[in-house]
C-alpha cells in the first residue's frame, strides 16, 4: 500500500459528544465516532491506521529498530549485539526485568494494532457508502493484523488479555489474561474468516495490503506452531505456487522487489516525509563503522560458520551466503553508506574492521528522500512459506517431499542440492531447524527467536533452548533460564495499571 500512513488518523478516538436532555450536536471541527466511520475514505483510513501501528505504536523509526526489533530478534543464536550499546542489550544477555522498555514497547506496538483493528471490524460493516465485497474485504484486512498481532503476543508473552472490542469504559479495560489456547483459537478463526473474504491481489495503488494467501500462509505457520502438523502441510499446499522466489536472492531486502513475487506480508514504508517519517534504519544499523554505519548488531559466530557449509558445486559459498553477509570471502561486498554511496569489497577495508563479519541485509543506500532507508521489512516471504511446508511435511513422514521442497529454495541461491539418500526424518528436522531456516531467514523480522521458542514449547523433538544456546555459543547462555526466558516478561508499566494481570514465571 505504499503506506502513506498518517498516524494522526488516531481515528481512534473515544467519542466525546456533549450530550443534554433537550439535545445533542456533533463537534463539526473535531473527529468524533459520529462525524468518522462515514464514507469509504474513513474506511480506507481507518484499515491504513491499523497498517501503521505495524512500525510502531508511536510511529518512530527509533521505536520500530531500537525496541521492537530488538526485542523479537536478539535472544536468537544468529545475532550477537554490540555490548557497547544499550539497545535490548539486557535481553541479549538474559537479565532483563519487567522494567526493561523492550518487551513494553512491543506489547503497546501489537495492543495499538489489535485496538485499530478491532475499530474497523466494528464500524465499517456499518458504511453503507461502502460496497459490501469492499467492505468485506477491509474486514478481513483487519482480522488478519489482529491474528498477527495476536501471533506475536501469544509467542513473546504467551499469557496475554484477548481483546476483541474497542471498549470505551475505561472500567472494562483491564482485561485478565486468556489461557494461550484460547489465543490460538482466536488467530485461527480471524484467519479462516479473512481467508473468505480477501482478494487474491489489489490493483497496484493498493499494493502490499494483505491477500487471502497472505491469510493462508499465516494461519499455516499459526498450525506448524501448535504442532498441528496435517493442518500446516494442506494450508501450505494451498498456498504452493501461488507465489515464486525473485531470481536475485538480495533483492528481497534491498528495496528494488518490494511486494513482489516473494513478497507474502511486508511492513510498508514509503519514504515519505511530508506528515510522517516513512522510513527506518535498518542499513545504518547492520552496516560496519567503516562503511558509515552504526553496528548495533552481528551474525553470530555460530551463524557464519554455518553459512560456510552452505556452498555451490564449484565449491564457493552460495548466493544467499554472499547475500546474507559481509565478510572474509573473495566475492563479498557491501555498499558504503557515506555520500556519495558506493560499493567496496571486503579486501580493500579488511584491515579497518573491528570484527570478521557483518550483516549485509538492509544495508543498502536506496532512498526516497534521505539517509535511511522507506524500503519494506520482510515479515513473511514465500521463501519461509516452503521452509515451513517443508518442515510439516516432514513431520508427516514425507521427507522425500520435503527434500524436494527444501531444495527450491537453495536451487534459487545455486546451493548443492540435498539427497534425500543422506537424512531419515530426524536429521532432516535439524537440518531445517538449524541450517536451512537460519541461513536462509538470518535476522529477519521476529523469526529465529520465535523458531527457538516454540520448539522449545513443543512436544515434537523438544528443544532444550539453554543447551543450543550454549552449544552455539550465545553470549550469556550461562544466565538462560529455561522456564523462564522463553517468555517475555509482562510489562511492569501494564501490571501497575491492570491488577488482573499475573506476570509471567521467574520475573
Amino acid at each position: 500500500m505504499k503506506a502513506k500512513i498518517i498516524l494522526a488518523i488516531a481515528v481512534m478516538v473515544i467519542a466525546a459528544s456533549c450530550s443534554k436532555s433537550f439535545i445533542e450536536l456533533d463537534d463539526k471541527q473535531n473527529l468524533t465516532e459520529n462525524t468518522f466511520w462515514l464514507t469509504r475514505q474513513d474506511a480506507i483510513q481507518g484499515i491504513t491506521a491499523a497498517y501503521a501501528a505495524l512500525q510502531g505504536h508511536d510511529g518512530s523509526k527509533w521505536t520500530f529498530f531500537e525496541e521492537v526489533y530488538t526485542t523479537l530478534n536478539y535472544k536468537g543464536d544468529d545475532i550477537d549485539n554490540n555490548p557497547n550499546e544499550p539497545y535490548g542489550k539486557t535481553l541479549a544477555s538474559f537479565t532483563n526485568g519487567a522494567e526493561e522498555s523492550g518487551p513494553w514497547n512491543l506489547w503497546a506496538t501489537c495492543y495499538a494494532g489489535i485496538a485499530r483493528s478491532n475499530q474497523v471490524i466494528e464500524n465499517v460493516p456499518g458504511i453503507e457508502a461502502v460496497p459490501e465485497q469492499e467492505r468485506n474485504g477491509i474486514v478481513g484486512e483487519a482480522k488478519f493484523l489482529r491474528a498477527y498481532n495476536y501471533f506475536v503476543l501469544v509467542n513473546g508473552f504467551e499469557n496475554v488479555p484477548l481483546v476483541l472490542r474497542f471498549e470505551k469504559d475505561i472500567d472494562k479495560l483491564q482485561a485478565p489474561q486468556a489461557s494461550p489456547a484460547d489465543v490460538w483459537k482466536q488467530i485461527e478463526d480471524d484467519l479462516r474468516d479473512a481467508e473468505q473474504v480477501l482478494p487474491e491481489s489489489y490493483p497496484d495503488a493498493f499494493k502490499g495490503r494483505v491477500t487471502r494467501n497472505a491469510a493462508k500462509s499465516l494461519l499455516g505457520k499459526a498450525y506448524l506452531f501448535q504442532e498441528k502438523w496435517g493442518d500446516a502441510e494442506n494450508k501450505f499446499r494451498e498456498v504452493y505456487g501461488k507465489y515464486a522466489l525473485l531470481d536475485d536472492y538480495e533483492d528481497n531486502f534491498n528495496g528494488l522487489a518490494e511486494n513482489g513475487a516473494e513478497s507474502v506480508f511486508e511492513i510498508q514504508f514509503s519514504g515519505d516525509r511530508s506528515i510522517a517519517d516513512e522510513r527506518h534504519p535498518l542499513n545504518f544499523e547492520v552496516a560496519p563503522y567503516v562503511l558509515d554505519g552504526w553496528e548495533l548488531l552481528y551474525p553470530s559466530d555460530w551463524l557464519v560458520e554455518e553459512m560456510k557449509k552452505d556452498l555451490m558445486p564449484n565449491g564457493d559459498y552460495s548466493k544467499r551466503v554472499y547475500g546474507s553477509l559481509f565478510f572474509d570471502a573473495p566475492g563479498s561486498e557491501m555498499w558504503n553508506l557515506a555520500t556519495p554511496s558506493e560499493m567496496v569489497s571486503y579486501a580493500s577495508v579488511a584491515s579497518q574492521l573491528g570484527r570478521p563479519s557483518y550483516f549485509k541485509k538492509y544495508a543498502y543506500p536506496y532512498d526516497r528522500g534521505g539517509a535511511y532507508p522507506g524500503s519494506n521489512v520482510s515479515v513473511i516471504r514465500y521463501a519461509d512459506v516452503l521452509l515451513m511446508y517443508a518442515e510439516a511435511l516432514n513431520e508427516n513422514n514425507k521427507p522425500g517431499d520435503a527434500i524436494d521442497i527444501v531444495n527450491e529454495v537453495r536451487a534459487r541461491s545455486s546451493a548443492v542440492a540435498l539427497n534425500v539418500a543422506d537424512f531419515n526424518q530426524a536429521q532432516l528436522r535439524e537440518w531445517i531447524r538449524h541450517h536451512e531456516r537460519p541461513v536462509e531467514l538470518a535476522m529477519e523480522w521476529g523469526i529465529r527467536w520465535f523458531d527457538l521458542a516454540r520448539w522449545g514449547r513443543g512436544n515434537t523433538a523438544k528443544l532444550n533452548v539453554k543447551d543450543l544456546l550454549t552449544t552455539h555459543s550465545k553470549p550469556f547462555a550461562n544466565n538462560y533460564v529455561e522456564n523462564k526466558h522463553i517468555r517475555y516478561p509482562i510489562p511492569a508499566r501494564e501490571m501497575a495499571v491492570n491488577p488482573s494481570l499475573t506476570q509471567n514465571n521467574g520475573y
